[in-house]
């Protein structure tokens, strides 16, 4: 993870455009200024940091399934829910998958878990659009290369 970035993926495992799902990996960073004050004496990697992190996650998969054609906007995190504490170097594995789409919207399912155990999940609705500029493109088509997004997956 680059929290200063916001890039909070390091890597795509699996992503099946058939089935709708997808499957990432994490690390929390051992330090980072975010835990000087979440907390001091111990450090919890922020609940709204989780939620990103399964958002993204979620985008990567939406991006997938539109070929790269349109950008994923969050637009509502409902039933997220805090199961337990995330803590400095911890790998989480993020899952999720599409539970509904509409016309320019769609709505996942996701979930962190550290060491097979539930950390959190969420269901997350988006708004996608054309991608907005050449700028936001290649940035993402950069990012997408970093984290290994499978370019099978955009073949149509």
């Amino acid at each position: 993870m680059q929290l200063d970035y916001f890039q909070l993926i390091d890597r795509i495992l699996d992503l099946n455009t058939e089935e709708k799902r997808i499957t990432v990996e994490a690390q929390v960073p051992t330090t980072s200024t975010i835990f000087e004050g979440h907390f001091p004496g111990h450090p919890l990697m922020p609940g709204v940091l989780l939620i990103e992190s399964m958002a993204q996650a979620s985008g990567w998969l939406l991006l997938g399934l539109m070929k790269f054609e349109r950008m994923p906007f969050l637009a509502a995190v409902k039933e997220a829910k805090m199961r337990g504490f995330v803590t400095p170097g911890e790998v989480l594995t993020i899952e999720a998958h599409v539970l509904h789409e509409g016309s320019g919207y769609a709505i996942t399912e996701a979930k962190v878990k550290v060491g097979g155990k539930l950390r959190c999940n969420a269901t997350i609705m988006f708004s996608h659009i054309p991608f907005p500029n050449a700028d936001m493109r290649g940035h993402m088509d950069a990012m997408a290369k970093r984290i290994g997004f499978p370019q099978q997956a955009l073949q149509r």
